[in-house]
């Protein structure tokens, strides 16, 4: 008989705690080891633990490179984000960052369990923003590999999101010019956006961005 999938959960709303320890506990193949963990714990938990999945509140990060910080230190853990609404570009640049999954937090009940199984496989699951069909292996998105950024292109996009202008990024990371604006055009395409005013609405809390 398979092992069940370990799962560690940050703090979540009452409401959404309460579903999701509901919804864990009727599926025999899923494991609840903690639940309601703080986010300056979460490290220190895993590495007790090593469970096989965490599970993330979008709302109480400090920002979306906490999530590379937390994959860089937890790397056999994987991650999945819950978010209200989020967008294509707030899902990719989580995914990019290092997260397995990013689902809404309206999702079905039954999907984001499917969506956990999915992610504790290492399948990189983003929510479909078209109607769901009545296949859950169909109900998700996937992330290829070559949409992730690079870890140099998500030390540039911090860099980006704290204000910084092309030419002291090339200086504060000793590259060139052009270096940059390729890893900018990079960026912009992975996360399907535009410009700068659209990177500026993920950074709320900028802190300096620990690439290994």
């Amino acid at each position: 008989m398979r092992a069940p999938v370990t799962i560690v959960s940050a703090r979540f709303e009452d409401l959404v705690a309460v579903g999701l320890q509901q919804l864990i506990s009727e599926d025999t193949n899923l494991h609840l080891i903690e639940d309601a963990v703080e986010l300056e714990d979460l490290e220190d938990m895993l590495a007790e633990h090593r469970p096989n999945v965490v599970l993330l509140n979008f709302g109480s990060l400090p920002n979306a490179a906490w999530v590379y910080q937390l994959h860089q230190s937890s790397a056999d853990t994987r991650i999945v984000v819950l978010a209200n609404r989020p967008t294509a570009a707030e899902s990719n640049q989580l995914l990019s960052f290092g997260a397995t999954a990013c689902i809404s937090k309206e999702t079905q009940g039954r999907d984001i369990i499917n969506a956990i199984h999915l992610a504790s496989r290492g399948m990189r699951v983003l929510p479909r923003s078209t109607s769901a069909p009545s296949d859950p292996a169909e109900r998700f998105d996937y992330l290829p590999e070559a949409d992730i950024l690079t870890a140099r292109e998500a030390e540039v996009l911090q860099l980006l999101q704290e204000g910084m202008t092309n030419a002291q990024i090339a200086h504060e990371l000793s590259i060139g010019l052009e270096t940059v604006r390729t890893h900018a055009r990079n960026i912009y395409r992975k996360l399907g956006i535009k410009t700068r005013r659209d990177l500026a609405k993920f950074a709320r809390h900028p802190r300096t961005l620990q690439v290994g």
